[in-house]
């Protein structure tokens, strides 16, 4: 059974959270020839101080940018 877990900053849509959900399970499905039932996906959203790039968070780095 795939199970995928998906990281992304939270602030995306839920239309384009389910678009997610169906493109993964349906690429996933074709690439391991396993049915769309046996797939699960898991996306997690995080915040933006709670990701880090480059040894800053994301909601610093875009305080700084602005």
């Amino acid at each position: 059974m795939p199970f995928i877990q998906i990281h992304i900053l939270e602030g995306r849509s839920l239309e384009k959270k389910e678009r997610l959900i169906r493109e993964v399970t349906d690429k996933v499905a074709e690439v391991l020839e396993a049915p769309k039932q046996n797939v699960r996906v898991l996306i997690q959203e995080v915040t933006a101080e709670h990701w880090g790039i480059a040894g800053e968070s994301v909601k610093q780095r875009n305080e700084v940018s602005k």
